[in-house]
Order: structure tokens, then C-alpha cells, then sequence
């Protein structure tokens, strides 16, 4: 297994240890000048250079970073090594705003729906992505839904499964990347997120869920986004690396 840190949060660098996982690789962009958007296409670009020879190789890459949209970067890495992969999504949000429907402002709140094709001139067309049709996209949990992502994914071919009923029969066939917002796991569990959402899933049941997908051997690709404040203290350190600790030994 290579691991790759992708130490961003959008285009913000984040401080060293913030992810506590050792790394193989750690990605750092050149960002162009321009607004945001070129900054994030730059670091999703990158992620594809350090993700493609790993897939090529016949390995799985678990890809670290701190925020949702570093996905369509690897993704597209999986792309470029001749897969084509569908994507299951453990999130506590749905990730299925646009520009349009954002209340907040918060790009990776339109994660999904722009690895499913939404404004492709901000984003896949810029780092060569072919975004994943929704009928083999599957969001995980999201019990936090904005008004407007609901209606959206009522009538979407993208499912939505409880962790639970995540298994090899309910997944699209064919090579998977994994996605998982570390935020998917019950608040209570895990203290310091950007955007905690209560009643979740167990950290056990998370961890399980991504064992049975490994286990079919048809996962390409693994990321991990951990939307998370600095640590306040060692405690909350140490309960981060062990969270990676147990998700990394799934990979």
C-alpha cells in the first residue's frame, strides 16, 4: 500500500501533523495565479500525477487529505492508469449542492456533485476528469441534507445506503473508489469537526463497511478527507491517528 498525503484543505496548506499518518508520498501543487478555482484544480491535478503510477502498478493508493474535493483527483489518477471506476461516498452531508443552490458559500459542499459532472469548466474539464455517471455513484449515510440536496438526490440515480447495507451487492460492479469524509462517523466519537452532525454511524461500523468492500478486491483507490479543526490537545490528536490507524488497516 503507498500512501499519499494531500495536505490542503481547498488551496489552504495545512499545518504539519494535522493528518497524523505517516506518508509515502506528499503532494504539493504548483498553484497558478486566479482565484480559487485554479488553486484547487491545481491541487486536484497533482493528486492525480502521484495517484496514476500507484493504480498502474497494480497497488492500492490511500489517499489522505483534508477536504472533499481532493476526490476528484484521485479519481481521475484511477482514470489515468485505464480504470473506470464508479465511487462510494460515506459522508454525514451529501456533498450534492452547485454554485447555484449553495446557501453557504462552502465549495466542498459540491464535492459529489461535481464528481458527477456539475460545473465542469470549474472543475473536471480543468484536470481532465470524466465525471462518474450518478447511476454508479453511492452516498453512504448523509443524514445532514440541505432542502435542495434532498430534492436532488429524490430524483437522482444516485443512491443513498445506510453504512449498514454497504456490501458487495449493493455497490456498481466493476473498480471502486472509496471515499470517506471522516465526518461520516458520529460526532460524539470524533470531537473537532468542521461540520459535526450527531446520530451517526459507529466508528466500528465505518471501519467494517470499508473491510467489506476491500475484500472484494475491486477497490482501486481509497481517500480519506478529514475536515477537522486543529488538534486542541494531545487526547484529540491521538484519537485522529488512531480513527486513520483503524481505516488505513482496511485500505
Amino acid at each position: 500500500m503507498t500512501t499519499i498525503l494531500v495536505p490542503y484543505h481547498q488551496d489552504e496548506r495545512l499545518a504539519e501533523d494535522e493528518i497524523p499518518v505517516p506518508a509515502d508520498v506528499t503532494v504539493e501543487p504548483r498553484f497558478p495565479d486566479g482565484d480559487v478555482w485554479p488553486r484547487i484544480t491545481a491541487v486536484c491535478d497533482a493528486t492525480a500525477v502521484a495517484v496514476a503510477p500507484v493504480v498502474a502498478d497494480g497497488a492500492v493508493p490511500l489517499v489522505l487529505s483534508g477536504d472533499c474535493l481532493v476526490a476528484g483527483g484521485v479519481i481521475a489518477g484511477v482514470q489515468r492508469a485505464g480504470l473506470d471506476p464508479a465511487v462510494v461516498w460515506f459522508d454525514a452531508h451529501g456533498d450534492v449542492h452547485t454554485l447555484q443552490t449553495s446557501t453557504s458559500g462552502y465549495l466542498g459542499g459540491l464535492a459529489l456533485r461535481l464528481v458527477t459532472g456539475a460545473h465542469p469548466g470549474k472543475y473536471a474539464d480543468a484536470f481532465g476528469l470524466r465525471p462518474v455517471s450518478p447511476e454508479r455513484a453511492v452516498l453512504a449515510d448523509a443524514r445532514d441534507l440541505d432542502p435542495a440536496e434532498a430534492a436532488y438526490l429524490a430524483a437522482s440515480a444516485t443512491r443513498r445506503l445506510p453504512v449498514a447495507e454497504i456490501g458487495a451487492a449493493t455497490v456498481p460492479p466493476g473498480p471502486l473508489v472509496l471515499h470517506v469524509d471522516v465526518d461520516v462517523v458520529d460526532a460524539g466519537e470524533l470531537p473537532g469537526l468542521r461540520f459535526p452532525v450527531p446520530g451517526g454511524p459507529s466508528t466500528d461500523a465505518v471501519v467494517a463497511a470499508c473491510a467489506r468492500l476491500t475484500a472484494t478486491g475491486r477497490v482501486a483507490a481509497m481517500h480519506v478527507a478529514c475536515p477537522w479543526w486543529p488538534a486542541a490537545d494531545g487526547a484529540r490528536q491521538a484519537a485522529r491517528a488512531r480513527l486513520l490507524s483503524r481505516l488505513v488497516s482496511r485500505s
